[in-house]
């Protein structure tokens, strides 16, 4: 089935220096542009984002400091992208999610007028999560070949979970036979507080929400001591005030 367009959906994909939206920047932006008629057009970019790219991010994406250095920045290629993006509407995958804040915020940074809302939005990966849903249910139905009886209820859920790792093992032979080798394949994320209030980007703990999201907590511990004792009387879980105190502690520790 041929996708019936009324005018051209641009599909496109960025490389950033990291995941936060606010903070981080494009280092590499891709478009193809689908029109009406079927053809294709394309674009691809590399870009100066004027700031550090982490070896974290390098590792994934493969840009390096030294790639970019010669590259424009988005002010320079800002206006190039938005006359070959006007009049379309956009699609990527997990894209209104990240690449869509992620580009909203580049060009609002040079105060750039670029209208989001006048046009149409298809994130892929939405599209995928709802046809194929990630369920335990699906998830047994779809390696166990069985339909799950009492969804919910917490033994009937914890076998079926046993029975679904057994049956990846089966399937994915590169998952090894034991949980050393299931996390080197699948990676083990390194948890600050499991309500991710603060998280790990290259090695530092930042926190992940409010005014100083994507600061060190070390440094606004040292320099804002009352962003503790706010967070200590605030409504946030038990779990995350006992590792913010760990880190106050090592702080204080340091002198």
């Amino acid at each position: 089935m041929n996708l019936v367009l009324e005018r051209p959906l641009a599909f496109f994909d960025l490389e950033t220096t990291g995941v936060n939206p606010s903070s981080d920047r494009i280092v590499e932006i891709a478009i193809v542009k689908l029109m009406p008629d079927g053809s294709q057009v394309i674009k691809r970019k590399i870009i100066n984002p004027t700031i550090p790219i982490p070896k974290s991010s390098s590792d994934i994406h493969g840009i390096t400091d030294d790639m970019v250095k010669d590259a424009p920045t988005f002010k320079d290629v800002a206006n190039e992208i938005k006359q070959f993006l006007h009049n379309c509407d956009l699609a990527g995958y997990s894209s209104n999610k990240f690449d869509v804040p992620v580009l909203v915020e580049e060009f609002l940074r040079l105060n750039m007028d670029f209208d989001f809302e006048s046009r149409k939005l298809i994130d892929v990966q939405k599209i995928f999560y709802m046809m194929e849903p990630r369920t335990l249910s699906a998830a047994y139905k779809f390696f166990c070949d069985k339909s799950l009886e009492n969804a919910h209820s917490a033994e009937a859920d914890t076998v079926a979970t046993l029975e679904v790792l057994e049956a990846q093992m089966e399937r994915y032979p590169q998952l090894g036979n034991s949980l050393d080798s299931i996390l080197k394949l699948v990676g083990e994320e390194k948890i600050v507080d499991f309500a991710r209030r603060m998280i790990y980007i290259d090695d530092k703990i930042v926190f992940n929400f409010g005014k100083h999201k994507g600061k060190p907590v070390e440094q606004i511990l040292k320099q804002e001591r009352s962003y503790y004792d706010w967070m200590m009387q605030g409504d946030f879980p038990l779990h995350t005030k006992q590792k913010l105190t760990e880190i106050l502690n090592k702080v204080y520790l340091k002198g």
